[in-house]
């Protein structure tokens, strides 16, 4: 096989993007060949978060991988943030061969096709959907969750504020899988930690862009903090209206639960300066994350990848590892076997760093507690962070067994 840097990025880039990328004659062909399928939100709400970004952030892991004896094919598709969408593409990409489902934001859609994959016993790791249930009750043999989830944005953003004197609460809630899940947690570590929830209200997604009557609501509670419990351009948005609105002037913090550099951007500095937010990963953190974000931003259209886009690379990277460990043809057969293998070897690479990944298909990494800079304390495109804290993999998600996940066993 001549397999080159160069050509796995036009390879990959020419695969189509649309179900039905290749004919069965053509999967059935290709025995010694590994597809990848990343599955995400092309046209709406998350797709700055990932969508783009994320494909290229995968095409970049295949291209560094190398020649190692088999060809890998990327493909994508859009699943409109839709459960049904979702998992018709899932099935019938599993029954055209592709071996791994990649990324797949909305945790509601997350969810679904992880059914899918149980049930065709092939593998999928979720790098966009943010709640714990993927590895709690509804985690599968066949699943694995990359990056982050509810429990740790909310244990380190939700307790970081309520550490800083945000007692009582005030939620302003995606109404669906994640935005409940986010809320849950977050409303779990604020009563440990002795406040109160004053209320929430929860919105239709994704057919929701004007949020002032939520505002208004939450600052009739009289919350010391506004929960964002929502992500991508719905935290933007409530953002910039709770800015018209003076809300921040009048001593009402907003913790955004879930940010990403993307939205930092889309709001400017001028805009989110001061808020507080978590990442695993930042491209400033280290020199290996600096060189990773070299490599790839040629690829990229002017933008930086975040942990979302970032969390492609790194679980292609590993996947491609256990799949060479195994073999092909193994590979090929079991989505249990190849998660069973992704857990057994040590994860490393230039993003993340070193993690591993534990039998409930949680990989485990650092969360960051970050504050955006201001305008004035920026020095350079996308220069957005300060670190405020750390949190070690280890203490940084869900204790293995407070999960529910039935892979645990006492």
């Amino acid at each position: 096989m001549s397999f080159t840097r160069r050509s796995a990025l036009a390879a990959s880039a020419a695969a189509v993007a649309t179900l039905g990328a290749a004919p069965l004659s053509r999967a059935r062909a290709q025995a010694n060949s590994i597809r990848i399928g990343v599955l995400n939100d092309m046209s709406g709400p998350y797709r700055d978060i990932s969508g783009p970004y994320g494909v290229a952030c995968t095409k970049q892991a295949v291209a560094e991988f190398g020649a190692q004896g088999f060809n890998v094919e990327v493909i994508n598709a859009d699943h409109q943030n839709k459960p049904d969408v979702g998992a018709g593409l899932a099935r019938q990409w599993y029954d055209q061969g592709v071996d791994l489902i990649l990324d797949v934001p909305t945790s509601s859609v997350g969810l679904a096709v992880a059914q899918v994959a149980a049930e065709k016993n092939k593998a999928y790791i979720n790098t966009g959907s943010a709640t714990s249930d993927l590895t709690g009750s509804q985690c599968k043999p066949t699943t694995i969750a990359w990056m982050y989830d509810t429990y740790m944005l909310a244990k380190s953003t939700g307790g970081a504020m309520v550490r800083t004197g945000g007692d009582s609460w005030f939620f302003i809630t995606a109404d669906y899988a994640f935005g409940h899940a986010l809320e849950r947690d977050t409303t779990g570590f604020v009563k440990a930690a002795g406040g109160e929830v004053k209320g929430a209200v929860r919105y239709p997604f994704p057919a929701t862009s004007d949020f002032s009557s939520f505002l208004v609501q939450a600052q009739s509670s009289r919350a010391k903090v506004i929960g964002l419990a929502n992500a991508g351009a719905d935290t933007v948005n409530c953002i910039k209206q709770a800015a018209e609105f003076g809300i921040t002037r009048r001593g009402t913090k907003l913790a955004a639960l879930l940010m990403f550099l993307a939205d930092v951007h889309a709001l400017g500095l001028q805009t989110a300066q001061g808020l507080v937010l978590t990442e695993s990963f930042y491209w400033d953190l280290s020199d290996r994350t600096r060189a990773f974000t070299r490599r790839v931003l040629p690829h990229l259209n002017g933008a930086y990848p975040n942990m979302a886009s970032a969390a492609n690379y790194s679980a292609t990277l590993h996947f491609l590892k256990a799949v060479k460990d195994m073999g092909v043809a193994a590979a090929k057969v079991s989505g249990t076997a190849i998660v069973d293998r992704m857990k057994a070897i040590p994860c490393d690479d230039d993003a993340f760093g070193p993690g591993s990944i534990r039998v409930d298909g949680r990989k485990l990494c650092p969360s960051y507690l970050f504050e955006v800079k201001s305008p004035a304390e920026s020095k350079a495109p996308y220069d957005y962070y300060k670190l405020l804290g750390t949190t070690p993999a280890g203490e940084a998600f869900r204790p293995l067994n407070e999960g529910g996940c039935s892979l645990v066993h006492a």
